[in-house]
């Protein structure tokens, strides 16, 4: 009996030690793995601070970057829209079909080029609508619309037109230029409005846009163009490598006229070797598919000239080459 009382207590001794033997190798290989952990993620973690040039401009003017406020707004601009990367990946590619359409209009309406970059962080080159109904690629609220061309209606709204936006966009533009005295000064009218930002710089005594004290929104505009030109200016820079063939192609389109009442938009795009989403993706300012056009307006609208396939966008052979800029 009390051989058979020392033979249990053995075995118990050395279940214990099993046990905290195999406790102690678990712990240590948590140990192990918790440390291999943090040597990956310092190893192969990496978060850059963005690069600032020593000299910079928008539409030609200075940004004076040696005071403090400045450089650090437009650091932080850069620094939100470095690491946005899924929006800013969609700004260039989109930015390969719709640029080519938006600069010879700026250009043969005198206004920079650098406002390309405001319609970029208006919309993100979308016809997108905003929660104050300001819509299109220029995000213009219907009064303001209106004022300067566009038609707007239930059935037609030419805001989500890229040609005549971009047009009434220059008016605008034009108008706030000469309203403030600067290009600067009205890219940001263009965002708070042109009498909120006349009652500022009488208010402060500067028309100077970089010494105003505006709300969060107006602050930061400015330099969110400033940033998106320089990413999309820079690609390498910050990050962003791409392929001239992972860019969105320009469609090729052939205009027709579009006239008449009660027209069915169906059987027009039918009658015209295309199908009903073709017609709408390509002409998005149609809002209905009837148009009973009152007025007897004729409208241009746009079709594929070339067809859909991707192929045929995307002429010749494949073009790997990385971007430098857009």
């Amino acid at each position: 009996m009390k051989r058979s009382n020392r033979f249990l207590i053995l075995c118990m001794i050395l279940a214990a030690g099993a046990l905290t033997a195999g406790v102690l190798i678990c712990s240590s290989q948590k140990e192990d793995a918790e440390e291999m952990y943090r040597k990956a993620v310092a190893r192969d973690y990496r978060v850059y601070s963005p690069v600032i040039p020593d000299t910079l401009t928008f539409a030609g003017e200075a940004v004076p970057l040696n005071t403090y406020y400045v450089r650090e707004g437009l650091d932080n601009e850069l620094i939100v829209n470095m690491y946005r990367q899924s929006s800013t990946v969609l700004y260039f590619k989109r930015a390969n079909r719709y640029f080519p359409v938006i600069e010879p209009i700026l250009k043969r309406n005198g206004i920079p080029l650098d406002f390309k970059y405001l319609c970029v962080i208006e919309s993100g080159l979308t016809n997108a609508t905003s929660p104050a109904k300001a819509q299109g690629f220029w995000q213009f609220i219907p009064s303001t619309g209106s004022k300067y061309g566009l038609e707007i209606n239930d059935e037609v709204d030419m805001r989500d037109d890229l040609v005549s936006s971009t047009e009434a966009a220059c008016k605008y533009l034009r108008s706030l230029y000469t309203r403030t005295g600067s290009w600067t000064a009205a890219a940001a009218a263009y965002n708070c409005g042109e009498n909120g930002l006349g009652r500022r710089m009488d208010k402060q005594q500067t028309k100077n846009y970089y010494d105003l004290w505006l709300n969060s929104e107006t602050s930061r505009y400015v330099y969110r163009i400033l940033a998106v030109k320089l990413i999309m200016q820079n690609p390498r820079q910050y990050g962003y490598m791409m392929r001239r063939c992972d860019l969105y192609p320009p469609v090729p389109t052939r205009a027709v006229v579009l006239s008449g009442q009660n027209v069915d938009i169906y059987q027009f795009a039918r009658n015209h070797g295309t199908t009903y989403k073709v017609l709408r993706l390509l002409n998005p300012w149609l809002k209905t598919d009837q148009l009973k056009n009152k007025n007897n307006r004729s409208y241009m609208v746009q079709l594929p000239s070339e067809g859909i396939q991707y192929s045929k966008l995307a002429k010749g052979k494949r073009n790997t080459e990385m971007i430098s800029h857009i």
